[in-house]
């Protein structure tokens, strides 16, 4: 049997001493760090240099007006973000047995998508997944995925990525664009529209979308914003011109005043949207079975194609 080799000193260290540690490299401050953990600073203080001597080595410069890790500090600062990230997976793994995702599922979605697919969701997931509670964050997918890959989401619903390592992928479904124009538009009497018919120009897009055939590429060509579908609606109410939007958000998006939505003709331009979670979640079946309620309920949506693909693993 082999020994511990840890020594007293350490062995008196708890998680949270080692979360203190962590909060004020996240802040920077020890009274930002001391705010944000519900502790005084001073106590704070206290648990940061119990943890440094336990170590044995200084993991803070103080003095300064930010508090920043030593050259040795930043090395050992990983080694601690490794042991919260353990034990946090540890505590998962005991409570994955008794109710699915360990009773709460903390799940990214797109700021464009989270509104048009998850009044859709609420219902039948308590029906397939009982006692679980579905936590919801909004963003942008490179934030979410971000996020993910730290372990302060469980899933993420985001277009196709490349390599992340360490994160598995089920592809659910694609949506098609369709072309939001202002009532007043030379071609919103029409039901199709093909992008060879509008000016470039005109477009004004979403900082997150794909502008998939439009050349927005900084040459003077279209708008790109950094805002809602409905932001993006009062822009095009405002400007004029045409956006590309999400099917899902059809309804929505054409109960708005001004507003008029056609279908794009010829070749399907749109997005794909997958399921990613981390290699190391203890809940892949759970997780398998999410993503086909996910495709389930993508049947069931007019304009949706659910993606009949293999499950797949972008770790390397």
């Amino acid at each position: 049997m082999q020994h511990s080799m840890i020594s007293m000193a350490l062995a008196a260290v708890s998680l949270r001493d080692l979360a203190l540690v962590q909060a004020v490299h996240r802040h920077g401050s020890f009274n930002s760090a001391a705010r944000a953990m519900h502790i005084s600073a001073s106590g704070l203080s206290h648990q940061v240099q119990k943890v440094e001597q336990a170590l044995g080595a200084p993991l803070f410069e103080r003095g300064g007006r930010r508090i920043v890790p030593t050259a040795g500090g930043q090395r050992l600062l990983q080694q601690i973000d490794a042991v919260l990230a353990a034990g946090e997976h540890l505590q998962q793994v005991a409570r994955a047995g008794a109710v699915a995702f360990g009773g709460e599922l903390r799940l990214g979605v797109p700021a464009s998508l989270g509104p048009y697919l998850l009044p859709h969701l609420i219902a039948p997931f308590p029906q397939h997944f009982p006692g679980a509670q579905l936590s919801l964050s909004e963003g942008k997918p490179r934030g979410l995925l971000r996020r993910l890959h730290e372990g302060e989401l469980d899933a993420v619903l985001a277009p196709p990525i490349g390599t992340m390592s360490g994160i598995a992928g089920r592809p659910l479904f694609f949506e098609p664009w369709e072309l939001m124009l202002r009532a007043d538009h030379p071609l919103a009497d029409k039901s199709g529209i093909a992008l060879d018919q509008l000016d470039p120009a005109e477009a004004t897009l979403m900082a997150e979308s794909h502008a998939d055939g439009l050349d927005v590429d900084g040459g003077g060509h279209g708008h790109v914003q950094d805002v809602s579908l409905e932001s993006l609606a009062a822009l095009v109410s405002l400007r004029g011109g045409y956006a590309l939007v999400p099917a899902l958000a059809h309804e929505r998006l054409a109960s708005m005043p001004n507003i008029v939505l056609a279908k794009l003709k010829g070749q399907a331009s749109g997005r794909e949207i997958a399921l990613y979670w981390r290699d190391a979640s203890p809940w892949h079946d759970e997780l398998r079975a999410f993503a086909e309620l996910l495709r389930k309920l993508a049947r069931q949506r007019p304009g949706l194609s659910v993606i009949d693909a293999k499950p797949k693993t972008t770790s390397g």
